[in-house]
């Protein structure tokens, strides 16, 4: 992490250095340009003026000629000691006068000619022309050191180049700096999270960490906070599912070793006679355990998280309740249940197996806790809901409409201050006749928490008695 981030730091550092760097070394050679075609001028504009600075011929041929330096040329040798010179050479380019370091040269035409030469480190800019003087044809020469481009090099190199190569050290150095220090909340970070146990899943301190890190603390809290609810969701339900099956497989285990023993001590051929009341005991706790085992195997399926990870159907309702009927019909009519069925033709999205699973435990309920000769109702349709605040906000009455299922009874209900209490897991209403789990409207409640909604519980009808039976709706 430290090392990726200093190597985007020091790129994001040096190319504008550099890109800095090649803009300046740019400017620096079209300035040199300019000011080098400026000398350049200067010594075409100056060399005719020193071919009339000769007045006259030698003593004797091959000596220098009488010269008389004309203003400007002596004024530009003067303000350039030690960088500027003269030379005049005869037609053929022999040395006649100036400096004889300047390399003597013979133009082709009559037209000025530029050439670089290197003496004693300096490089000079020379113009050179055959011209017509005094003392007959001669070659003048006029040499300048200090032609800006002829130097550029080294401004760039001292200017520019040097500057910015420190510049990028240092920035270097700076950038480990800032960035091993500005980093290590972060890596500190990082080494609490590694050294925490798997079972520490509580929160971090969003406010031991910078601000530009805190979302990601946020969002590791969040995860945590998950992780902790599912963690916990599972040993809870490991527990109960331990502490439920518990008794009952112990009464089968009761029951099955006393026949063995009883078995065992008839002789060798184990033959027993069992009463009809013990075959009966035997078959309602195979028949409670595999109950109890199916509701926890429903409760675990109906998670929250294992659901949302499937895609939402579109499911008919009154489908729905057709296909519930028939499977608890034979318990219905067995104990005298008038069962019915008033459905309408509506549709919701959600999840079908779960919605199966959740009518399926609410008419299970209610013809298990339903008197002998009750009714139980199922239902599905359309009903007015609250109103949408589009709607209030444009004043109008009109209400949405609402997607429900139902079930309804007229057994003992269930009273206000339980009803919080009756979607508990595990949890049974004192006084309940009958057998049960305690598991039926904890299922269906958690499955209405996966659609986004909750079990309504209330009285079935008030009459002259007070209030009886139960109706449970989920709105869709």
């Amino acid at each position: 992490m430290k090392s990726g981030l200093q190597r985007r730091l020091l790129l994001l550092l040096l190319l504008p250095v550099g890109i800095f760097a090649l803009v300046s070394i740019y400017f620096d050679y079209q300035t040199a340009g300019n000011v080098a075609l400026q000398k350049d001028q200067q010594l075409r504009r100056l060399i005719p003026l020193l071919a009339d600075s000769v007045l006259a011929p030698g003593a004797a041929g091959g000596s220098a000629p009488v010269l008389l330096l004309a203003p400007e040329v002596d004024l530009f040798i003067k303000n350039r000691v030690g960088s500027a010179g003269f030379r005049i050479s005869d037609s053929a380019g022999g040395f006649l006068a100036g400096e004889p370091w300047i390399a003597g040269v013979i133009p082709a035409t009559y037209e000025p000619e530029f050439h670089s030469m290197e003496d004693n480190g300096i490089t000079y800019r020379i113009a050179a022309q055959r011209v017509e003087t005094a003392a007959g044809e001669l070659i003048v020469q006029l040499a300048d050191g200090s032609d800006a481009r002829q130097q550029w090099v080294r401004s760039v190199w001292f200017k520019v180049l040097l500057p910015n190569l420190i510049l990028v050290v240092v920035a270097g150095f700076a950038v480990n700096w800032a960035v091993t220090r500005a980093l290590r909340p972060l890596i500190e970070l990082k080494d609490a999270v590694e050294r925490r146990s798997p079972r520490d899943l509580s929160a971090i301190d969003p406010l031991t960490t910078p601000a530009e890190v805190q979302p990601l603390v946020s969002a590791l809290n969040r995860l945590f906070g998950l992780v902790n609810d599912q963690a916990e969701g599972q040993r809870r339900f490991v527990a109960d599912a331990a502490h439920q099956l518990r008794t009952p497989l112990a009464g089968l285990q009761a029951q099955v070793e006393a026949w063995a023993q009883a078995a065992r001590a008839k002789g060798e051929d184990g033959a027993i006679t069992l009463p009809a009341d013990k075959i009966i005991k035997l078959r309602t706790a195979t028949r409670r355990t595999s109950q109890l085992a199916n509701q926890l195997l429903a409760l675990s399926r109906a998670d929250a998280s294992t659901a949302a990870a499937q895609p939402l159907q579109r499911i008919d309702l009154k489908d729905l309740c057709e296909s519930i009927l028939p499977l608890h019909l034979d318990a219905a009519t067995h104990k005298g249940i008038d069962l019915g069925l008033e459905a309408r033709p509506v549709q919701a999205s959600g999840y079908e197996w779960l919605l199966r699973e959740l009518l399926s435990n609410l008419v299970d309920n209610a013809v298990k806790y339903t008197p002998p000769g009750g009714t139980v109702t199922i239902r599905c349709g359309l009903v007015a809901g609250q109103a949408s605040p589009q709607r209030e906000a444009a004043g109008s009455d009109a209400r949405r409409a609402e997607v429900f299922l139902e079930v309804e009874d007229d057994g003992p209900g269930i009273a206000p201050q339980e009803r919080a209490k009756a979607v508990q897991r595990f949890y049974r209403v004192l006084g309940t006749v009958g057998e049960g789990n305690g598991l039926g409207l904890a299922i269906a409640d958690e499955i209405a928490r996966v659609h986004h909604s909750h079990l309504e519980l209330d009285y079935a009808s008030h009459g002259p008695e007070g209030p009886r039976g139960l109706r449970v709706r989920l709105a869709l």
